[in-house]
């Protein structure tokens, strides 16, 4: 049976920023504190703490929880401040840092009820970015998301608001910025290094090779026998 961790509380979305320090505890002392109680208190406050030390007791110290749901809980919050990441890519990072599948089960999944985790969110706002970015095609796209471990169903739904006309025309501001670079090379070279760019940002060799030869006609060169495969 799994463990239920109560959530009440807490507000899951306060990270801590890198600046943030903890509270200090009871008994610690900082400057001027312990004036008035003498040099052999220190030494005998000093002794109590060495002989009571623990490695439980340290950790407490350090402000490091000892609950793996809580451990767990605190690797994705600093994890998920200001970059969005897919659940797989959290429960990697768990498992990096040997959080017990039940607890990171846990975790992730609370984190999925409430939102701070949504696959389907991240995968539309990647395909907009890359896309527009970096004039990533559909197949590119796919392929990255694929490694960020999105279901290939949300994978399929996101690259699919891609319209065709919209690649197309991505891949024709590609070229046309890269074209100017290829002055001065023999014709076939250009077709080369031109449909190279689009595939590998993962444009269709149908699709690249009449973006190129346009772009190509468009200057004045001659295109005639361009339509065999690159």
């Amino acid at each position: 049976m799994t463990r239920r961790t109560e959530w009440s509380g807490t507000d899951l979305g306060a990270v801590p920023g890198p600046g943030s320090t903890a509270e200090p505890t009871e008994g610690s002392t900082g400057p001027g504190r312990g004036a008035g109680f003498g040099e052999g208190a220190g030494r005998r406050s000093r002794s109590r703490s060495r002989s009571s030390g623990s490695p439980s007791s340290s950790r407490a110290e350090k402000g490091e929880p000892q609950d793996p749901v809580e451990q767990a809980r605190n690797i994705c919050l600093r994890l998920l401040t200001g970059t969005p990441r897919t659940r797989k890519q959290l429960a990697d990072a768990l498992r990096k840092r040997e959080i017990p599948d039940e607890a990171a089960e846990e975790v992730l999944s609370r984190f999925v009820d409430v939102g701070l985790i949504d696959d389907a969110a991240f995968a539309d706002a990647w395909v907009e970015s890359r896309h527009h970015g970096r004039g990533l095609a559909r197949r590119a796209l796919v392929r990255e998301l694929r490694t960020k471990g999105v279901d290939s169903a949300v994978i399929d739904e996101a690259v699919g608001q891609l319209a065709p006309e919209q690649e197309e025309e991505t891949a024709r501001e590609l070229v046309a910025r890269k074209l100017r670079s290829t002055r001065g090379l023999d014709r076939d070279k250009r077709l080369r290094r031109l449909a190279g760019m689009l595939a590998r940002k993962g444009y269709g060799e149908g699709m690249a090779l009449r973006v190129v030869r346009q772009a190509l006609e468009a200057e004045g060169e001659d295109t005639e026998g361009l339509d065999e495969p690159f």
